[in-house]
């Protein structure tokens, strides 16, 4: 027991370190010192066997608290403690997770990892398809309908998704006994290392076929091009995505379909924005409309424009609402969120000098008295 080291400093870490601490140190030298990474090193394989047994220990709570209050006392059987390593490394069978975590490092599956594998026999659900469809501004408002074409696995229908001909069936696989895997034991460093791989005569299925179907080739299934009607609902916006339950690829061994997941894609609208349910607009008016007020045609989503009163005086960036005029809000009963348009003054260009002269006069008769915004500007500038 005194030549051994201690196990937290075997494995380069404090005594008071969590379980995920302790299982990433144990990566970190496992990998290190494996005898993959050092053929013929015998000072690294002796490491290794050192780094598997301290994280044995240290990652089993109940050995970990032994060993934290008797030390390696607490292993050895002339001290009455009872060895927990079973006399050796053969195959890791008191590391309870040691298969996972170099299945990890090293790619293949190491004991234990194999009896969380898929049966290969068991219903599978089958791929879901994603397809992106693009629609107008207003056909995202107010619903539309649309024809689409695509692509999906389905079960063959000459066999019935078996992969056999003329209702033939299959076999059970004689090398993997129908799991569709086979153990594979190697020894590496005097130590013995069972993987679990695919079984390579029936490919992971666990069957053999031996008549198979002309139109699928045995595989059970087939590449078919569907179309479909999709409904877009009314008031859906860009980026926003549709579930069309089982019309993906058909699942295997009796297993569901997947689904037909569609993304919207809104193209932009020449004249609105849009903001949840309400939507924006900029109208240009003149100085005459502004100044005196006017009746303006203010475009829509339904087509026929809205005639809107713009009251005397009104200001450059002022913001008007048309209430219920906006995106139709789902699940709602004839409910829509508002269109909202900004004004814009066009300033007149290219006056004669009739226009000049008129625009002159009508400034001089207004004076300052008719530009309160003006006035307060400069008295809050020029306060003397």
């Amino acid at each position: 027991m005194a030549d051994k080291r201690d196990y937290y400093e075997v494995l380069g870490i404090d005594k008071g370190a969590d379980d995920a601490a302790i299982k990433k140190a144990y990566r970190t030298m496992a990998k290190k010192y494996h005898p993959d990474m050092n053929p013929g090193d015998k000072e690294a394989e002796e490491k290794f066997k050192e780094v598997n047994e301290a994280y044995g220990v240290l990652s089993d709570a109940d050995k970990k608290a032994k060993y934290d209050q008797f030390g390696h006392a607490a292993f050895d059987p002339s001290m009455g403690g009872g060895s927990g390593f079973g006399g050796g490394f053969g195959g890791f069978g008191d590391f309870g997770d040691i298969g996972d975590i170099f299945g990890s490092i090293f790619g293949g599956g190491f004991g234990g990892g194999s009896a969380r594998r898929r049966t290969p026999n068991a219903p599978q659900r089958g791929d879901d398809i994603s397809l992106r469809l693009t629609v107008t501004f207003e056909e995202a408002a107010f619903g539309t309908k649309k024809e689409i074409t695509y692509t999906r696995i389905a079960a063959c229908a000459d066999c019935k998704g078996t992969g056999a001909a003329g209702g033939s069936g299959a076999e059970t696989c004689p090398d993997c006994h129908g799991s569709g895997q086979r153990v594979v034991v190697q020894r590496m460093g005097g130590m013995s290392f069972q993987s679990t791989g695919i079984c390579e005569r029936c490919r992971g299925t666990g069957k053999i076929i031996k008549n198979p179907c002309d139109k699928c080739r045995g595989t059970g299934t087939v590449r078919e091009s569907k179309k479909l009607t999709v409904t877009i609902p009314s008031g859906i916006d860009n980026g926003e995505r549709i579930a069309l339950r089982g019309m993906g690829c058909d699942g295997k061994n009796g297993g569901p379909a997947g689904d037909l997941i569609i993304t919207v894609s809104v193209r932009d609208h020449a004249v609105f924005e849009r903001d949840n349910f309400d939507i924006y607009c900029e109208i240009p008016i003149t100085v005459t409309d502004a100044t005196l007020g006017a009746e303006i045609d203010v475009p829509s989503l339904d087509g026929e424009p809205i005639k809107y009163d713009i009251p005397e005086g009104t200001q450059h960036g002022t913001v008007f609402t048309v209430r219920g005029r906006g995106i139709p809000i789902p699940r709602t009963k004839d409910r829509r969120g508002d269109l909202k348009f900004v004004v814009s003054i066009e300033i007149p260009r290219g006056l004669n000098e009739k226009q000049k002269n008129a625009m002159r006069a009508f400034a001089e008769s207004c004076g300052e008295s008719n530009y309160s915004k003006k006035s307060s500007f400069f008295k809050r500038i020029f306060k003397k």
